[in-house]
């Protein structure tokens, strides 16, 4: 860790008052290439020169990962760089560990051609097991498959925490009335539902943008879904389908506008992971933490390993937004480089506007994806 007295100061006070057994990150990407045996692939463009901005798009996330060219295998350390950056923080804090599918077409078929990245389910609960003192999973089942509820079955059997779709990237119409079944199979689980809204930059996959509109979100939410908006769908515009004449407006106006709708208040939750990076409006900062209404609601996130990005993250960006001072806002830059998560729980910790701070409650995420139905007997647990 960087030796300078406020960096100490920053980690001690981000922990104070926390009860770390609750610190689950719930937005963490799990990668690989399967060189180890995992079934994870990347698309072959990524691997291509002639492809520049997919060959960079690679080596920019591994290099944040800390997987640099010369790794013998790019499975086993990527998991070995994120294992141990997670021993700077107390025992108990945890992180959600996404798989991620292949996106599919209309009649179930699975499209490696439109998938930027796939991690299987099995390796996600695997990489869970092997380290059961920092890690849980998070399944990714696309619903057009045949077997979508058999699989849907069997991740929560196996200890699933949640289910994972980013719509645009995997061709998925989260209003399509052939997932009805689907999200009654997650209700019936009390399996929230992590949903990628808004602007999507790092997977572009199946490019269908439009799918990710926060509207979407209630169609889960009617079926008594409850629904994890990813960054609080805090990046570009969607389409106001609820306008007589539907144009594009800010995704994150239109998060808020389910948030406040009756099914919203009872079951639409939004991660703020991303939410700080450069790329955001500064009204989009203070907006997460002044709308007080909303913090039991807010689950805190770290997208990683994006937080290894440097260029993304910008402290000095929030300082002059008014969200920190100068003095914690270069400490916090000196400690993103020596271990992005620990600089994206602080940096979270820190953050201001008027006095309004984001509660522990948003931290302590754990009471979230503690199953309160037994999917087989119906029993309270």
């Amino acid at each position: 860790m960087p030796e300078a007295p406020l960096v100490a100061d920053l980690l001690d006070g981000a922990f104070e008052g926390l009860d770390v057994s609750a610190l689950w990150d719930v937005h963490a990407h799990l990668l690989g290439t399967g060189d180890a045996g995992s079934g994870c692939r990347v698309h072959p463009h990524l691997d291509q020169w002639w492809h520049p901005i997919e060959h960079l798009r690679k080596r920019t996330i591994l290099s944040a990962a800390g997987v640099g060219g010369e790794s013998a295998s790019v499975d086993r350390a990527y998991v070995q760089r994120l294992q141990a950056l997670a021993q700077g923080f107390p025992p108990g804090a945890r992180w959600l560990l996404f798989a991620f599918d292949l996106a599919h077409d209309d009649a179930g078929g699975p499209q490696p051609a439109w998938s930027t990245f796939h991690v299987p389910d099995a390796y996600a609960a695997q990489v869970a097991a092997a380290h059961p003192d920092r890690f849980e999973w998070v399944a990714s089942v696309h619903p057009h498959r045949d077997d979508a509820l058999e699989r849907l079955d069997a991740a929560v059997a196996a200890g699933a925490r949640a289910v994972k779709w980013l719509p645009g990237a995997m061709a998925i119409d989260l209003r399509a009335a052939r997932l009805r079944p689907f999200y009654e199979r997650l209700a019936k689980h009390d399996l929230p539902l992590i949903v990628h809204c808004g602007e999507e930059k790092a997977v572009p996959g199946a490019g269908r943008d439009e799918l990710g509109n926060p509207l979407h979100v209630r169609l889960p939410l009617a079926h008594g879904v409850r629904v994890i908006v990813a960054h609080c769908a805090s990046l570009g515009e969607a389409l106001d389908e609820d306008a007589k004449r539907p144009a594009p407006v800010p995704a994150f106006e239109l998060f808020a506008r389910v948030m406040g709708e009756a099914d919203g208040r009872q079951r639409l939750l939004g991660d703020v992971s991303a939410v700080w990076q450069f790329n955001r409006r500064p009204e989009v900062w203070r907006a997460v933490l002044a709308r007080t209404d909303w913090h039991e609601r807010l689950l805190h996130g770290s997208d990683y390993p994006l937080p290894g990005v440097g260029w993304l993250h910008r402290p000095a960006a929030l300082a002059r937004a008014g969200l920190l001072d100068g003095p914690t806002a270069q400490a916090l830059t000196a400690l993103r480089a020596t271990n992005p998560l620990l600089f994206n729980l602080v940096l979270q910790r820190c953050l201001r506007w008027r006095g309004q701070a984001l509660p522990a409650s948003v931290f302590e995420t754990r009471r979230h994806f503690e199953r309160r139905v037994e999917a087989t007997t119906g029993i309270s647990t």
